[in-house]
């Protein structure tokens, strides 16, 4: 029988979404939970507020602290406070992402830049703030909630936001071995695409230049705009988006050196989970090859 140790938690988007919920069945499953939020005191404080309530009603530690990924003072200041409140970090949660639909060569360099600023910057520089604190105690987890389209079906019309979230997940390879002798696991949440729960295709963002988006409308318009649908048609009907909030607390509980590098939530069985089981072996073989056993994840060798 597992044995629940409270955990201090920071997870960064937790205004809504994966975030919103993994947030409340953190602090549900007993740990203290810092929900990183953007703007708390303007276009996000009705969350704050829900967030409060929350954890007033139901009598669980979760707090809401300021954090904009986009900033490396809003990092620092966001760590800073939970050391200050509670006197150590057990657990980042890098949830904090953003979605676009659209064609491709509609979104300017820009647009781009700023995806890969939030999905992987951003993880950057919440990294930057925690791992001092992690690396001195020997001891923590780095969990990214990554996505099934880095190496499943990868749709069309979703092309930036599927290049961020593959950024994310090599990046997160890499710090895997590199934090490892510190003590430090680290844990990739792999979600399909959940067309219901989350609102990310209600909040995606759209291209800047609509004169090329407009270019293909004439081929591709009816597939755009039903895209959403196509994909929800995959997805069974009793799928339920709380299933990757409860695969985030499987993997917090369990006993540090034992968490599994991937797991897999998605309903719509896009095939991830097969391309990454040899992906992730082929790694772990050359590694084995080069005499860096001792870098590999728990399960890499699955």
């Amino acid at each position: 029988m597992l044995t629940r140790t409270p955990r201090t938690i920071l997870l960064t988007g937790g205004s809504s979404g994966f975030g919103a919920l993994t947030v409340r069945a953190l602090a549900d499953a007993g740990h203290t939970v810092f929900a990183g939020i953007r703007q708390t005191a303007g276009r996000n404080a009705p969350a704050v507020a829900d967030l409060r309530r929350y954890a007033a009603d139901h009598g669980v530690d979760l707090h809401a602290v300021e954090l904009d990924v986009t900033s490396q003072d809003s990092a620092d200041a966001a760590v800073a406070h939970v050391l200050s409140a509670h006197g150590r970090l057990d657990a980042v949660v890098h949830n904090a992402g953003h979605m676009v639909t659209g064609p491709a060569e509609a979104f300017t360099p820009d647009q781009l830049a700023q995806l890969y600023d939030v999905n992987v910057l951003g993880a950057q520089r919440v990294n930057r703030a925690a791992l001092p604190h992690l690396r001195d105690r020997g001891d923590g987890l780095l969990m990214w909630i990554g996505s099934s389209s880095t190496r499943g079906g990868c749709p069309p019309f979703l092309g930036p936001y599927f290049a961020a979230k593959a950024a994310m997940d090599a990046l997160a390879v890499s710090y895997a071995a590199e934090v490892v002798r510190f003590g430090i696991d680290t844990a990739i949440v792999v979600p399909g695409a959940f067309t219901s729960g989350t609102n990310h295709f209600l909040h995606a963002g759209a291209p800047a230049d609509t004169e090329r988006s407009a270019a293909y409308d004439e081929r591709y318009g009816a597939l755009m705009a039903g895209l959403d649908q196509r994909l929800a048609a995959l997805v069974p009907p009793d799928a339920d988006v709380a299933q990757v909030a409860e695969a985030v607390v499987r993997l917090v509980d369990l006993p540090a050196g034992s968490r599994p590098l991937r797991t897999h939530v998605d309903p719509a069985r896009d095939g991830s989970e097969i391309v990454s089981v040899v992906a992730d072996r082929v790694r772990a073989e050359f590694f084995r090859r080069a005499g860096l056993d001792d870098l590999l994840t728990a399960g890499s060798s699955l």
